[in-house]
């Protein structure tokens, strides 16, 4: 049959919604967008295999595509039939052919032959070419819809619903889980599209998402479909709403969410995004807290008050509590509950400063047992009134002199790291030996595995067995009064000895 582009051959699709039909290597595509491009419908086949003809009815939103085998037609009619494919953010309708074969006419088709050619060169050379106007949307055969993301240089946090925003520009995204491995952050996402995924890559690998900062790198996963089992600050799945957040935690409120992200999203950050500008208020948050912008207001917006639980209430102190969220920032209170001693409040001084000790507490293990972090209701901790005691439950760090981020800029912003087996110590007299600071660490009740003096002897790195054993001994040993007028520093470090 000789097809022309005036669309006669329509006829017989009408009211044909279902997929049925006789497996044909030519797919008939119905309900495109208007101002679709070839290009966007060969890149629909193109994870399935060589597409090898299309002819696009323009006039009546409708495409046929030749794919190379019959095969690859019926797997891509599969999948689709699983996933409703979306152009432009539109459902289209994908289904057989009545055709075995497409025969175009060639002066009609000029164009998409054209589209096709480099289409097909960029998929044999892997290479984008240059000069045609194929190169910018030109995909390769995806592998799966499934990213696997690791963020280097994290040195501010970087939360679920910034990837999700991120990544959305390329398509919807179906699921994310988030999680740390080798002490770094790392997130697996899944599009319901491999070309999706393969266009994300494409332009965001390399990517910073602040300034000089957060680098994405990113590969295809192996896995072609996450199994998400709660939906709360770790991981997510967009299409089930209904699953329960896990460990009884409310996941965060969309409503303070909301109000938070268009609070700070109004206030512009010059020179604080980066190539990604993220118009969001973890960004915005983020670079106040890197000391570049002051920001007024942002504290109010986000949530300075975290909420701890599953605490070892035999061992918690607030000393304990304030000494491990001042790693992530300055401690302002700490209530430990009076009828609920396994659970805290902690209040930081401003909304980056929680987001970066959830993201970075949360699900860690203190005095034996898996804390979980999450942003509270509460505006503010309540001191006691006055005369009344709490049984020192209750304690006020506003003075503390061991506040790591009072100085605007200071250093301390750039050696923020995940809790790690390795840590920093700094601050160290000349008069104390490399088996004093041994002997001080495995006093703690872990073993340690490496020590290394830097070269001036006033920092050292040292190695316990577990993360476990680390947070333990910062939270014993920071400030630890080591003579001659040195409180010893303790930090997490990003090295291994």
């Amino acid at each position: 049959i000789c097809l022309s582009a005036n669309g006669n051959d329509n006829k017989k699709f009408k009211g044909d919604d279902k997929m049925d039909g006789a497996p044909s290597r030519v797919l008939h595509i119905r309900k495109l967008p208007g101002e679709v491009t070839e290009t966007e419908v060969i890149a629909l086949g193109l994870p399935f295999g060589k597409v090898t003809n299309i002819l696009m009815l323009k006039g009546k939103n409708q495409a046929f595509l030749e794919l190379a085998t019959e095969e690859a037609a019926i797997t891509m009619v599969n999948y689709y039939s699983a996933v409703t494919p979306h152009l432009r953010n539109q459902p289209i309708y994908i289904q057989y052919s009545n055709h075995k074969e497409l025969k175009t006419d060639n002066t009609l088709n000029q164009r998409a032959q054209a589209v096709l050619q480099a289409v097909t060169a960029v998929q044999a050379t892997n290479a984008p070419i240059s000069g045609t106007t194929v190169s910018e949307s030109a995909v390769t055969p995806a592998q799966s819809p499934v990213l696997r993301i690791i963020i280097d240089n994290m040195y501010y946090p970087v939360t679920l619903d910034v990837l999700h925003q991120i990544f959305s520009k390329f398509g919807a995204v179906l699921k994310i889980i988030t999680f740390t491995k080798n002490n770094q952050f790392q997130a697996l996402l899944q599009y319901g599209d491999p070309v999706n995924a393969q266009q994300a890559k494409l332009a965001l690998d390399g990517q910073n998402i602040y300034n000089a900062c957060c680098t994405l790198r990113i590969d295809f996963s192996k896995l072609v479909n996450l199994n998400v089992k709660y939906n709360n600050d770790k991981s997510r799945d967009y299409t089930r709403p209904d699953l329960p957040s896990g460990d009884g935690q409310p996941a965060l409120d969309p409503a303070i969410a909301a109000a938070f992200a268009k609070e700070t999203s109004l206030l512009a950050v010059p020179g604080a995004l980066s190539p990604l500008a993220i118009p969001n208020a973890a960004a915005a948050a983020a670079a106040a807290a890197a000391g570049r912008v002051g920001m007024p207001g942002v504290s109010a917006g986000g949530n300075t008050v975290l909420l701890v639980s599953n605490l070892n209430e035999e061992m918690v102190t607030p000393q304990s509590l304030f000494t491990l969220f001042g790693v992530y920032g300055d401690v302002q209170r700490v209530k430990i509950l009076y009828n609920k001693k396994d659970s805290a409040l902690i209040q930081m001084a401003d909304g980056n400063q929680s987001q970066l000790a959830m993201s970075h507490l949360n699900g860690q293990k203190m005095y034996g047992k898996i804390i979980r972090v999450t942003l509270s209701k509460h505006q503010t901790v309540q001191l006691p009134r006055e005369g009344l005691d709490d049984q020192g439950l209750t304690k006020d760090f506003g003075n503390s002199p061991l506040h790591r981020f009072k100085k605007p800029g200071s250093k301390n912003f750039q050696n923020i790291f995940p809790p790690s087996a390795t840590l920093h110590l700094s601050n160290i007299p000349p008069s104390v030996a490399e088996e004093d600071l041994r002997t001080l660490f495995a006093n703690t009740g872990g073993t340690v595995k490496a020590f290394k003096f830097f070269q001036d002897h006033k920092m050292a790195l040292l190695q316990m067995s577990t993360v476990e054993e680390a947070i333990q001994a910062l939270i014993d040993l920071h400030n630890y009064n080591l003579g001659e007028n040195h409180h010893l520093r303790v930090s997490f470090s990003k090295s291994t000895i």
